[in-house]
């Protein structure tokens, strides 16, 4: 990852890295000090992060937050974690194993405009402090839910309890909350295995750049 030049550079972020750990590293190898990302992703997620490096583009980091995102995501059903996803402590729902076609129903009702609530294992503030921190601290944070819109929704693939699925969505969408609504729906449990960013607006993961 060479970057020199003040921009709008697009990071293939990798899985396990925080959004912030990019920032900084695109802050040493570039010398530039006013450097930040425009919307974040758990260091569980990978995939898309646009980099803002210099004064004039991290005024932008609002604008571009905003913008409408596309997901592709695994989920395995059957079980419920803390966390929504593979970090969180699994509890066993059901061994049911529902068909393709009852999968397909509930994600054409999670089309469009919905309530969403986010995982208590997120950024979140509340109170002034992160979300995630008062959950570590044996805490249960009322998370105050928001409507979100996802444009579409598909099945990828499906091969009992592992489903692969792909979502354009609006800004502030979580994910995680996603995977435990379908396990909700579908009375099985799910949480996500992976999670891919693939398009900020008009950015494609396609043109990102890796790190070395």
């Amino acid at each position: 990852m060479d970057i020199k030049s003040e921009g709008l550079h697009l990071i293939n972020k990798p899985r396990g890295r925080s959004s912030f750990s990019m920032v900084a590293q695109v802050r040493r190898t570039s010398g530039i000090k006013k450097v930040g990302h425009a919307g974040t992703l758990d260091p569980e997620a990978e995939g898309l992060l646009i980099v803002l490096v210099g004064k004039e583009f991290t005024r932008q980091a609002g604008d571009y937050s905003k913008l409408d995102k596309t997901y592709q995501f695994d989920i395995k059903l059957g079980e419920f974690s803390s966390t929504d996803d593979l970090e969180g402590d699994k509890t066993k729902v059901s061994d049911a194993k529902p068909t393709k076609a009852r999968l397909a129903e509930v994600i054409k009702a999670l089309t469009g405009v919905i309530t969403q609530t986010p995982p208590i294992y997120s950024a979140i503030k509340i109170g002034g402090q992160r979300a995630y921190k008062l959950a570590r601290q044996g805490q249960t944070p009322d998370m105050p839910s928001r409507e979100v819109s996802i444009a579409s929704f598909e099945i990828i693939a499906y091969h009992y309890p592992n489903v692969s699925l792909k979502a354009d969505v609006s800004s502030g969408t979580y994910i995680r909350s996603l995977a435990r609504t379908i396990g909700e729906e579908l009375k099985t449990g799910a949480y996500c295995t992976k999670i891919v960013r693939t398009r900020i607006g008009q950015f494609d993961l396609k043109d990102a750049l890796s790190i070395d």
